[in-house]
Order: structure tokens, then sequence, then C-alpha cells
């Protein structure tokens, strides 16, 4: 895994917790820094790429065989700002499957930030995201910050929505929009540093935690 000293993490063995999978990264925070959390939810159609992204992010992992996610994931991952602020993202990793769709508002309800995934060679995968984006500005919370991903970058032989297409969407809407590769680890990091920040979501989406 590549080192960065933005990106402070420790991470402990996944368990299962009530039925989710849990991975948890418990930072020891600097007694003079401001502690912040932020309630984050991946959202997207089945197979785009979910949690191999957040995988990528929290372990530094690739796994070709990685199973598709039943109900939802919840993992957490610390950052530390540039300003020596601590943010906490408490990360909720839903199902793509149709029949989970109902659920989803229970794990997108509250949160300061959305990832609306896509995978770059499906058209279908692409629609569905503009389907979560709706979802959202109808019922998500008031001033959360979403973000467009156009996954399987590396996959760009088979492109079949282009870059254009996506931004200009993204630009719409309001929304950030990055190309990401789990496989390979391009735009990961970026995502969540600089699409993610305190700048961007806003000190207003956090909450104050105690470590």
């Amino acid at each position: 895994m590549e080192t960065n000293a933005y990106i402070q993490m420790k991470v402990s063995p996944a368990r299962s917790t009530g039925g989710l999978n849990t991975i948890s990264n418990d930072n020891s925070p600097s007694t003079d820094s401001k502690d912040l959390r932020a309630k984050l939810v991946l959202l997207g159609d089945s197979g785009v790429g979910k949690s191999c992204i957040v995988l990528r992010f929290v372990r530094g992992q690739f796994d070709p065989t990685s199973k598709v996610t039943v109900g939802a994931s919840f993992l957490s991952q610390t950052l530390a700002l540039e300003d020596s602020t601590i943010v906490k993202f408490e990360i909720w990793d839903t199902a793509g499957q149709e029949r989970y769709a109902a659920l989803a508002p229970l794990y997108y309800r509250g949160a300061a930030a959305a990832i609306v995934v896509y995978d770059i060679t499906s058209p279908e995968s692409f629609s569905k995201a503009q389907y979560w984006v709706k979802e959202l500005q109808k019922h998500g919370s008031p001033g959360i910050v979403m973000v467009l991903v156009g996954n399987k970058a590396d996959l760009h032989d088979n492109r079949s929505v282009s870059s254009q297409d996506a931004q200009d969407y993204a630009e719409k809407n309001n929304m950030f929009f990055i190309e990401t590769s789990a496989k390979t680890a391009d735009n990961i990091n970026q995502l969540f540093e600089m699409r993610l920040s305190k700048q961007s979501i806003g000190a207003l989406n956090f909450s104050v935690f105690c470590a």
C-alpha cells in the first residue's frame, strides 16, 4: 500500500456485527485537534465496484473475487486534514441489487456525503446512477455533497459512457465528478481527499465526536 502523510489509518480485521460487515479504523487523534465525524454512503448498481473502492481506500487491497454486498456493509476511516483536523468517515456501502433498493433510505438518511458509482463500460449502470441522484435530491439531507464516480477506468478500451457526458451531468446536478479504478488504485485516495475533504463538505455537515 502506498504511504501518504495525508492519510493516517490503522485497520483492524473485519468482523460481523448484527448482520453488517464492519471494518473499523481507530486512530488516536492529537489532543489539540478538532475531531469531526461525517456519515458517508455509497450508492450504485450491483457490480460497479462500490465495495472494491472502499476496500482499496481502507485496506489498500483489491479483491477480484469480492462478493456482492448483501444489505449493507459498514466501514470507518479516519483522515487527518492539513489543518490537523481529524475527520472520521462512517461509510455505508449499500447493496446494488434491486431487491434491496427499498432499504437504501435507511443508510443515506442523515448522510453528509454520497458517492454515486457507475461502471464506465455499462450505460445501464450510468442510468441507475442518475436514478440514485434523483432519490438523493428528493430525500437526502439538505446540503448533502454528492460525488459522481465512474469506476473501472482501467477498462477504458471498453468504455461506453464518455467522461464528458458524465462531467456534464455532474455539473448540471451540482456534483463533483471523478473517474477511478479500484483495481489499479487510480484516483481512489484523491476521491476521498479532494472530493470529501472538510472544505468540500462544509463544517455544518460535520458533527463533533469524542474519540
